[in-house]
């Protein structure tokens, strides 16, 4: 995007596993005027540029559902960028901005104490611990993304170290105990093994790049 030579690049890790894949959670504050994604695009046609959605930062975890988001609906709005989870939901909660793409742990408590609405989510499927809360999918917005969590070494680790990385990480997520305590923090496990997380990560890559390109250089003020 800027020119500057990555740090790190992808060819220099070899995928073990795929622990989990949750999607993003769009909420809203409690004070404004939506209570569906419907309702959210039609307010938006009518006031481009007026309406502010935060994030944990520029090209972030929340900055690209949320940018993914508008382009397919076709919206313009304002760009509040944080400096984190926490922040970017204290900005909705404190009325700086009316919604973000938020993770499923950070979301919860703030859904049951009333102080947000969940108007969709990201993922293909609807979420175990929200049945009733519909995917932009089914709302005819064509989008899917997740934040992750993957196990890698580096390229040139020993095959039989791989091999071993790849078993040990495969009872992990198979394992009750374990699963369960992810469960509780609303991070439920969501195992791939390293041939069909390379294809899947190989696909999500592409996704991302083409997201980053569409929302151009940000340069700072």
């Amino acid at each position: 995007m800027f020119g500057r030579k990555p740090a790190f690049t992808r060819d220099q890790f070899v995928g073990i596993a795929r622990l989990n894949a949750d999607p993003p959670v769009l909420v809203v504050g409690a004070g404004t005027p939506w209570k569906t994604v419907k309702e959210l695009v039609e307010d938006g046609k009518k006031r481009p540029g007026e309406i502010t959605y935060s994030s944990s930062g520029i090209y972030g975890a929340s900055h690209v559902p949320m940018e993914m988001f508008l382009q397919v609906a076709g919206l313009n709005m304002r760009h509040l960028p944080t400096t984190g989870g926490a922040p970017a939901m204290t900005a909705v909660l404190g009325g700086h901005a009316a919604m973000w793409a938020s993770p499923p742990a950070i979301a919860v408590p703030h859904l049951k104490a009333g102080k947000i609405r969940a108007l969709a989510t990201w993922g293909a499927t609807r979420l175990a611990a929200f049945p009733d809360i519909p995917t932009m999918k089914e709302l005819g917005q064509d989008i899917e993304y997740y934040l992750w969590t993957g196990l890698f070494a580096p390229k040139n680790v020993p095959a039989n170290v791989v091999t071993a990385l790849r078993d040990a990480a495969r009872q992990a997520a198979h394992d009750r105990e374990f699963n369960n305590a992810m469960e509780k923090i609303q991070t439920p496990i969501a195992y791939q093994d390293a041939d069909e997380f390379r294809a899947w990560w190989d696909r999500d890559a592409q996704t991302l790049a083409g997201v980053i390109k569409r929302i151009g250089k940000i340069e700072s003020k």
